[in-house]
């Protein structure tokens, strides 16, 4: 499984500005960066991605905007997950 760890922002403080996102593969304890677009392309591909919280684990999805960008979604809503990790 894949999770964000931590985001960097650019020009604000929304979802919008997240410019680059920091991850780490459970699977070979590799922790890699990339920027949103190279996460929006990987999780059209089918990847998928999730941020731990108190409940477990919330999915990270594409928003469809101009330009698409990534949110968090839990229980069908949209969350404020990437927003509340570290920065870096």
């Amino acid at each position: 499984m894949v999770f964000i760890t931590g985001v960097h922002m650019a020009g604000g403080t929304s979802h919008e500005h997240i410019d680059e996102l920091r991850w780490l593969d459970c699977s070979n304890s590799t922790s890699k960066t990339f920027s949103t677009s190279s996460c929006v392309d990987w999780l059209r591909k089918g990847h998928k991605a999730h941020v731990a919280d108190a409940n477990g684990a919330v999915e990270v999805q594409v928003v469809n905007a101009n330009p698409p960008y990534v949110r968090t979604v839990a229980d069908g809503r949209y969350t404020d997950n990437l927003l509340s990790l570290p920065r870096y």
